[in-house]
């Protein structure tokens, strides 16, 4: 089990991950994002921030999460979920 934090405090951007299925990622309030504490729980490598022009506010919450995860599924080559077992 692997677990990304996002954060505007991220060390590397999504681009720079290499994600795996079953990866999860943390995401946190919207105009506060992920409490210190619980960040700093993560390893550097493990913070990602999203590419962000200077001086600009972040994106809201649901584009994060949507850039983050339709990147995470570009890089498994937009494999499918599989089927639920009967």
């Amino acid at each position: 089990l692997r677990m990304y934090a996002l954060t505007t405090h991220g060390t590397q951007t999504v681009h720079d991950a290499c994600f795996l299925p079953g990866d999860w990622l943390v995401f946190g309030a919207e105009t506060r994002g992920l409490p210190p504490e619980l960040r700093e729980t993560f390893a550097p490598a493990q913070q990602l921030r999203l590419p962000m022009v200077p001086g600009q506010r972040s994106l809201n919450l649901s584009n994060a999460v949507a850039v983050t995860v339709f990147e995470a599924w570009r890089q498994n080559s937009f494999m499918a979920a599989p089927a639920p077992q009967a």
